[in-house]
């Protein structure tokens, strides 16, 4: 395993001056009506507050630092001064030692660490790039055991986003990316000369780079379906947020737009929207307990049942606990039930990031994004494992080690 080489501490004054700025966040957030955001500083060092000998096995994979995907400006260069906040992949065993780490070059930002399946074997994979206003521009990435690469993708244009990067048994890889474009904003209030970042799914041949489709956010789905308002850095207006993409179990794309609070299924053939779920107008009639906002991670868990991580908050505006459901869809009647709604025994609120994870003895591993945590529970629903990080990671998996 490739080890990182170890670095000097940051200067006690600046790490005191971070630790300021983090607090300051906090008192922010609990000013926030009606419920109040989870603060996104754990404390100086991994620990463990739940462990229950009928978890998992496995090694964690995560990234620490402040990902590109989190929605404060400013924070990742904060985080920076304090332990655990530099940008590095990190595999750790469940104490929360590191098995082995991976920092970027100085000035770039990694995400969504896990492995996956290429050309037959376990591989190493992760987002690497610059952060641009609550995304990134950067590679997909593909490595070995020891973090050698093995193959790159990049899409050109606006790059690879941070929040998707998914390998697909047929040898492609599934990406996000959000280009900037001029838009007409008058149907939200805005300018009719204004800007707003377009976001977009690439299907790409990871072995040509060909690109083989492509599904525009802006092109499909109404500015007025957006739920915020809100613009981020530069004055550019974000209506969309794609975080995630996979497959339903035909093949069809399965998109969330974190900022519509709307999954889509979409034909990977025509870009058709085949049916919506939540948003403004949805095409599913669902019951009145599947209600979720601003969700991450959305994917098929098996032939009928959808799982997404339901942040149920977005910055400071929260609308309660965070949680993750499992939500039955039946496409051909039009409807969709809830399955399975797992909150944390703190009522943890997540404003960003998030996702979940089935293991293979039935568990669910949930990364709480940008609230430091990973928990890990039982089909019955109760805390087999948690444990709180520095700083909050964009995903988490547990696998065993690669090679």
């Amino acid at each position: 395993m490739f080890l990182a080489p170890t670095r000097k501490p940051a200067r006690l004054s600046t790490a005191l001056a971070a630790t300021a700025v983090l607090a300051a966040l906090g008192t922010a957030a609990a000013s926030a009506q009606p419920v109040t955001p989870s603060l996104p500083f754990g404390g100086f060092a991994y620990t463990v507050k739940v462990e229950k000998p009928s978890e998992s096995a496995g090694f964690l994979y995560y990234t620490s630092g402040v990902s590109a995907a989190a929605l404060v400006p400013g924070l990742g260069a904060v985080a920076q001064a304090l332990p655990g906040g530099k940008p590095a992949n990190i595999i750790a065993d469940r104490s929360g030692k590191e098995i082995a780490r991976y920092e970027p070059p100085a000035g770039q930002d990694v995400s969504n660490f896990r492995t996956q399946i290429y050309q037959g074997r376990k591989v190493l994979t992760w987002w690497q790039g610059s952060t641009v206003a609550g995304h990134g521009s950067g590679v997909g990435i593909i490595a070995d055991e020891n973090f050698h690469v093995l193959a790159t993708v990049d899409p050109g244009g606006a790059g690879a986003d941070v929040h998707e990067f998914r390998l697909t048994p047929d040898g492609h890889a599934l990406l996000t990316s959000y280009p900037q474009v001029d838009a007409d904003l008058t149907a939200i209030g805005g300018p009719a000369n204004g800007k707003l970042f377009d976001t977009v799914a690439l299907v790409i041949d990871v072995a040509t780079g060909k690109q083989l489709f492509r599904w525009s956010a802006a092109e499909h789905v109404p500015l007025t379906e957006s739920e915020t308002n809100g613009k981020l850095a530069g004055d550019v207006y974000d209506p969309y947020h794609m975080n995630s993409i996979s497959l339903d179990p035909s093949g069809n794309l399965v998109v969330s737009l974190r900022n519509t609070a709307a999954v889509y299924d979409i034909d990977p053939t025509t870009g058709d929207i085949r049916w919506q779920l939540g948003g403004k107008h949805p095409t599913l009639a669902a019951d009145p307990d599947v209600a979720f906002a601003f969700q991450h991670d959305a994917e098929f868990v098996d032939a009928s049942t959808l799982r997404l991580f339901d942040n149920n908050s977005s910055g400071l505006e929260s609308r309660g606990p965070s949680s993750v459901e499992w939500i039955h869809i039946d496409a051909a009647a039009g409807r969709a039930s809830l399955v399975r709604d797992q909150r944390h025994p703190e009522a943890l609120v997540t404003p960003a990031m998030g996702n979940a994870e089935t293991l293979p003895n039935g568990d669910t591993l949930v990364s709480w994004g940008m609230t430091p945590r990973i928990s890990e529970f039982d089909p019955a629903g109760d805390l087999v494992y948690d444990a709180v990080l520095p700083f909050g990671t964009y995903r988490a998996y547990v696998d065993t080690l690669p090679g």
